[in-house]
């Protein structure tokens, strides 16, 4: 699937904040909005999570099959319900529900068997590690646990993108990589992610595509590599000294995940390999 903008514009009496604005996400890929405070980079992700309306341009969702369905004008619950996923940048966990009933409390508004919703709460708790806090109260969290918990909330109905506001913001440095590694298990899970952050380190560190805005249009995209060996982009955002930085838990999680997709790209090859030799063998008889 893909989720992605057209022309986006939104103005504000006379001034245009976002001036045609078009970007878009793959399922399986973390993209990043960045810019300097003022650049439209805000106003661009709340039009596609839905909470602002665009003055003109679309946002579409196209799976699979091809088919594309303009969710312009649908408000965020109804693009929840398309698997378009909102993790916003305030506390959303439920203050006095214990972390497990957090989780529970989003599936119990769906149609899953109660078995189901039993079995996804285990899991979920262990993948994001949650096990220590389960029964602690959402006020009883810190920065860290409560966003792992906030995340695993927000996977539990099973998204096919989910857009993060500012998810390192109020985080410890501690916590921060463990989110980080929590994102890119999201990419692993084919969930494609949009994070606009303050942190650019942290993001630009596990994205594999970032766009920068910069006032109201889009002034590069790429990866981090190319954003920073940009002059322009140092010139009026990034600095003079900037440097990219990785933590070595995250190289080793992206070297991990590239091991991965070569062994299943060979794989694939391989499995390519066998039925062109099996076509080979039909035409021989059919030779004889």
């Amino acid at each position: 699937m893909r989720l992605y903008t057209s022309e986006l514009v939104k103005s504000y009496k006379s001034r245009t904040v976002v001036n045609h604005v078009t970007i878009d996400v793959n399922q399986g890929e973390i993209v990043g909005l960045l810019g300097p405070n003022g650049a439209g980079k805000t106003t661009t992700f709340y039009m596609i999570v839905g909470l602002i309306k665009p003055n003109e341009g679309s946002i579409y969702l196209e799976n699979d099959e091809g088919i594309v369905t303009d969710i312009t004008k649908l408000p965020v619950y109804r693009r929840a319900q398309m698997g378009v996923g909102y993790l916003a940048q305030e506390a959303s966990v439920f203050r006095h529900l214990t972390v497990e009933d957090n989780i529970r409390a989003v599936l119990e508004m769906t149609n899953y068997s109660k078995q189901y919703q039993r079995e996804r709460v285990e899991n979920l708790i262990e993948e994001f590690r949650l096990t220590k806090v389960r029964k602690s109260y959402g006020n009883q969290l810190s920065g860290g646990e409560r966003r792992r918990t906030e995340i695993a909330r927000a996977v539990a109905i099973n998204p096919s993108f989910i857009l993060l506001d500012e998810p390192f913001a109020g985080v410890d440095p501690i916590a921060v990589e463990d989110i980080q590694s929590i994102v890119g298990t999201l990419k692993d899970k084919n969930i494609g992610v949009i994070i606009t952050d303050h942190n650019v380190d942290e993001t630009l560190a596990i994205t594999d595509r970032t766009y920068l805005l910069y006032e109201g249009k889009i002034l590069k995209t790429g990866t981090a590599e190319d954003l920073a060996n940009d002059e322009m982009v140092r010139k009026v955002y990034l600095g003079s000294n900037f440097e990219l930085r990785t933590s070595p838990q995250i190289a080793r999680q992206r070297k991990e995940r590239e091991e991965r997709e070569r062994e299943e790209a060979l794989r694939a090859l391989g499995h390519v390999s066998e039925e062109e030799g099996d076509e080979d063998e039909y035409d021989d008889e059919d030779e004889m």
